[in-house]
């Protein structure tokens, strides 16, 4: 969950998709907004006029390939030095996945002691900047919690849809005995 932008800026929208899996982020400021990778190196850039710039010299543009950080990063991709723009879209919108923003273990976080309760596991920063001026993404990452007992309604749904089947093939089979009987003629019927 984005609790929001901090110092608050207008025109910059930001929103979680996928409950945990990305963030989007849309620049109708007039200015120039750069997002910070795990380091404080430039990663994207959304510029005034739309265009969406990632930095190839970032290594969060192959960290951030999947959800646990496994891609390889390059020898040649250093994080240092000048940024290495390149344009990936003209939307002035980006989807990204942030590593800051999920729970990276594949284990239940600890922080959770009942399964079925919506539970805080930890708050987070994305480092951005606005017009050459600092702000951040402020977040909350939640345990959803599961719910108890069985589906009731996908239990129903399965039934009916059971007895539908039934009742269908039993259609079919009474149909079908019925045409045999029209065709078959009368007299044939007798010899047997």
């Amino acid at each position: 969950m984005v609790n929001g932008v901090f110092p608050n800026i207008q025109g910059l929208q930001v929103q979680v998709l996928g409950y945990d899996n990305q963030l989007e982020l849309v620049n109708k400021t007039g200015k120039p907004v750069v997002i910070r990778d795990y380091n404080g190196y430039p990663y994207a850039e959304l510029l005034p006029n739309g265009t969406v710039e990632q930095n190839k010299n970032s290594p969060a543009v192959y960290l951030n390939q999947d959800r646990f950080a496994t891609t390889p990063v390059p020898k040649s991709v250093t994080g240092k030095g000048a940024p290495q723009w390149q344009v990936i879209d003209q939307s002035g919108r980006f989807v990204w996945h942030d590593h800051r923003m999920h729970w990276m273990a594949h284990t239940i976080p600890s922080q959770v002691k009942d399964k079925h309760k919506k539970t805080k596991i930890f708050d987070y920063t994305i480092p951005v900047s606005v017009g050459g001026k600092p702000a951040a993404i402020n977040g909350t990452l939640f345990w959803a919690g599961q719910p108890k007992g069985f589906p009731a309604a996908a239990i129903v749904a399965l039934i009916v849809i059971a007895l539908l089947g039934i009742a269908l093939v039993w259609f079919i089979r009474r149909r079908r005995t019925a045409d045999e009987r029209e065709a078959t003629p009368r007299g044939a019927a007798e010899a047997w």
